[in-house]
């Protein structure tokens, strides 16, 4: 609903959501868990890093291939995670400021 005051002289208008206190929390939550998943494929990246020195040091260059290849697309993965993470948290971020000049103007409409 779109609510307007008019006390300084000049109208002030905002659309009054209830739900963006709720969206905002679960962005936040969303960036987190994006955040947690990042860091679990870096940690599997590292240890296919190690099976691939392992794997190196028993001579089996096809089986470091695989782990390579692996460790790899485990790395993208993480990076990938990250990237999301970063965009959710930037429109988090966008959603807060929202509300918080929802919050001003509604305050400034009782002055």
């Amino acid at each position: 609903a779109v609510v307007s005051t008019q006390s300084t002289g000049f109208e002030l208008q905002f659309i009054d959501m209830p739900g963006m206190e709720d969206s905002l929390f679960q962005l936040k939550f969303c960036s987190k868990q994006l955040e947690r998943e990042s860091k679990r494929c870096e940690k599997e990246h590292n240890l296919n890093k190690a099976k691939i020195k392992k794997a190196l040091q028993q001579g089996n260059v096809e089986g470091a291939r695989i782990y390579s290849e692996n460790a790899i697309r485990k790395r993208n993965e993480s990076l990938n995670y990250l990237r999301m993470a970063a965009r959710v948290d930037g429109v988090a971020s966008r959603v807060k400021s929202a509300l918080a000049m929802k919050q001003v103007t509604k305050d400034m409409g009782q002055v």
